[in-house]
């Protein structure tokens, strides 16, 4: 089942999906603070090796405030994808709102030491009407 919130991407045919999950058990709505949970998949549609070296996430609020994220790899990995091969990790996200928005790219490196960025679309951190927003 497809989501509204969730984002599918594909450049340099590299795809990232990325499916978000509001959590009600990490979260306290009297203390603004709405965690969410997203899992990307990564896969390597190319016909080259490639590996993940770097993330940089942007990310805003419902206030409109924006903050980035910077690093190397993901969830202290720097996956090697060869042909047809996915990664699947999920990491999560707080924010001070019941709704915001992330997006961002990952620097890939290629078989023959070229570095090159790879989209990961905007997708929505969201509480939706059939969740709860509770207070822990």
């Amino acid at each position: 089942m497809s989501s509204s919130l969730e984002s599918d991407t594909t450049t340099h045919c590299i795809r990232i999906h990325v499916l978000p999950r509001y959590l009600p058990d990490h979260s306290d709505s009297e203390e603004n603070r709405f965690v969410f949970s997203y899992r990307i998949t990564i896969t390597n549609n190319s016909d080259h090796w490639v590996k993940l070296v770097r993330r940089h996430w942007i990310i805003i609020n419902a206030d409109g405030q924006r903050s980035e994220v910077k690093g190397s790899g993901v969830v202290g990995f720097q996956p090697e994808l060869d042909p047809g091969e996915s990664h699947e990790y999920e990491s999560l996200c707080p924010i001070d709102t019941d709704w915001g928005t992330m997006e961002g790219s990952y620097e890939m490196q290629d078989d023959k030491g070229n570095l090159f960025d790879i989209k990961i679309g905007r997708f929505y951190l969201a509480v939706t009407s059939d969740e709860t927003v509770e207070s822990s």
